[in-house]
């Protein structure tokens, strides 16, 4: 019998206790926290409930505070790093400003987690890393700053994998190895791992996480949640510690699509501090809620990629994508399945680009100005405490550019031949057989167990075509394989096409309605076995 299985009954009920019973955080003349059903809420049921004066958001905030403080260490969870001591002071003054306006904002008393790479003025950012363990930002990257200003909270910022190193596993040198709430000895994945287990487990309202290669949608799907990779260039990276900066995208990580759009509606638009940015004047819509459509899949064409399965796939994964597949042809869509990309193989090679030494050298004398920390060689020389992490500092110190062939120069989603070459054949294919999306599994394999990441970490999709031709892909809960772990299916589509995409995405969830919350954080026992 496993650790978590012989300690789940008593630190199951001594949570619940805890948040529903017991003083704890939320004490302080606020009786009715108990009367806040956590679980599973949304924007706009917390919006509904402040109108209606059910709560308020110092309500909110202590409820969810009692929630973290009660499960996180307890149940071994391992998701948050810091918790902002400021959070119900901010609340307050969001319930002041209610009260005096009668207005809510777009994400007014919204609580979120951010992921441990995102500058948050007074808080830790230190990228999972000994380096930056007690570096405090002095200021808000540009993401923080938008949603402070729609009204958002910062609940808590989460723990990630060592400067965002891997897809495969959560594990930082700050806080140690984060689990799967599902079950807890398996991954969440990597690098927002941190991220989207606190929001599985119901630990925030919503989430933050960044992309390299797989961070957002790899964790999104090992928890059942909704990740959103948007095209490059829609969303500024500006303080936001970069892996290659080529590649990175920062964006929300939700229970459902609808919150996701949301946030994203928030992020979304030109920063003077971003220069790829400029590539969005002009595609932004004026709001991206007008495509939460629930018969977006009615006449919608979609191409099923099932190359990047070629390689195997497990035999419960490849049930659900069939399922998805009739459940789209169900809700109306027209599905052609086993399109296929002209060389594919040979296009999707030799795309990646070592950028670290570089990127993260002049974000540290940018955002940092710490003097003993301002290269690589700097955070070599302090070390670290995770084999991995220190495996690739040594890789990045002395491996630059192209992994392939040196010669082509490493360029953004924009200017690079190879990834120009790589997105003209999937949109060229898209054309021609007058696609909206492809769809793919996310992860080929259900997550891997802790104790074996190496051997257990294979068919991640998600970093094969979007991170390098740019394009933005979305994956959403596909349902539950062996012992109720997780699983997603990635929507790929166009450049700045994130309307369609956001319909397929909603018509799909909610024809399906596959979320459900893990069974340790919750009395539900739906999700299937």
């Amino acid at each position: 019998m496993s650790y978590f299985s012989k300690n789940f009954g008593f630190i199951f009920l001594l949570s619940i206790a805890t948040v529903f019973g017991c003083q704890g955080i939320a004490d302080d003349n606020h009786s009715g926290l108990s009367d806040i059903e956590l679980e599973e809420l949304t924007i706009e049921e917390v919006h509904a409930a402040y109108r209606e004066g059910l709560y308020n958001s110092e309500d909110l905030v202590r409820a969810y505070l009692n929630r973290i403080e009660a499960m996180d260490s307890l149940m071994s969870l391992n998701s948050i790093v810091v918790i902002n001591s400021k959070a119900i002071e901010e609340a307050r003054s969001w319930d002041v400003e209610y009260k005096s306006t009668s207005v809510l904002r777009p994400l007014h008393g919204i609580p979120v987690i951010v992921k441990d790479n995102i500058h948050t003025k007074g808080l830790p950012t230190s990228g999972g890393s000994i380096a930056l363990k007690d570096f405090v930002s002095t200021e808000d990257a540009f993401f923080i700053k938008r949603l402070k200003e729609a009204g958002a909270i910062v609940l808590a910022k989460s723990n990630m994998a060592e400067w965002a190193f891997s897809a495969k596993h959560t594990n930082s040198s700050t806080a140690g190895t984060t689990r799967n709430p599902y079950n807890p000895e398996h991954v969440p994945a990597g690098s927002s791992g941190g991220t989207a287990a606190a929001i599985a487990a119901n630990f925030g309202l919503v989430g933050l996480g960044t992309d390299t290669g797989n961070s957002i949608r790899g964790p999104s799907s090992h928890n059942a949640l909704v990740g959103l990779r948007t095209t490059l260039g829609l969303t500024s990276r500006d303080g936001i510690i970069p892996l290659f900066l080529r590649n990175d995208v920062g964006g929300p990580m939700c229970r459902t699509v609808e919150d996701a759009v949301r946030v994203l509606e928030v992020l979304a638009g030109y920063d003077p501090a971003d220069t790829l940015t400029a590539h969005s004047i002009g595609k932004v819509p004026d709001n991206y809620t007008q495509f939460l459509k629930k018969d977006g899949l009615k006449g919608a064409r979609i191409g099923v990629l099932r190359e990047v399965t070629t390689v195997g796939i497990d035999g419960g994964i490849g049930i659900l994508l069939d399922n998805a597949i009739a459940d789209m042809r169900r809700l109306g869509a027209m599905v052609i399945d086993s399109i296929e990309i002209p060389d594919f193989d040979v296009l999707k090679e030799d795309q990646w680009c070592a950028q670290f030494k570089e990127d993260i050298g002049t974000h540290l004398q940018t955002f940092m100005k710490i003097d003993s920390v301002r290269t690589l060689d700097d955070i070599i020389r302090i070390g670290g405490a995770t084999p991995f992490g220190s495996e690739r500092l040594q890789l990045f110190n002395e491996h630059q550019g192209r992994f392939g062939d040196k010669a082509i120069a490493c360029g953004d989603a924009f200017t690079d031949p190879k990834r120009l070459a790589f997105r003209k054949a999937i949109e060229d294919t898209m054309d021609r057989l007058k696609l909206d999306a492809l769809v793919y599994p996310s992860w080929n394999f259900p997550p891997a167990l802790i104790e074996a990441f190496e051997e257990g970490y294979k068919g991640d999709n998600s970093q094969v075509i979007a991170p390098h031709t740019g394009q933005p892909a979305f994956t959403v809960p596909m349902g539950y394989t062996h012992g109720g772990l997780p699983a997603g299916l990635q929507i790929l589509g166009r450049m700045f096409d994130e309307g369609r995409l956001i319909a397929i995405a909603y018509s799909y969830e909610q024809g399906t309605l596959h979320r459900q919350p893990p069974k340790a954080f919750s009395d539900n026992s739906a999700a299937e076995d």
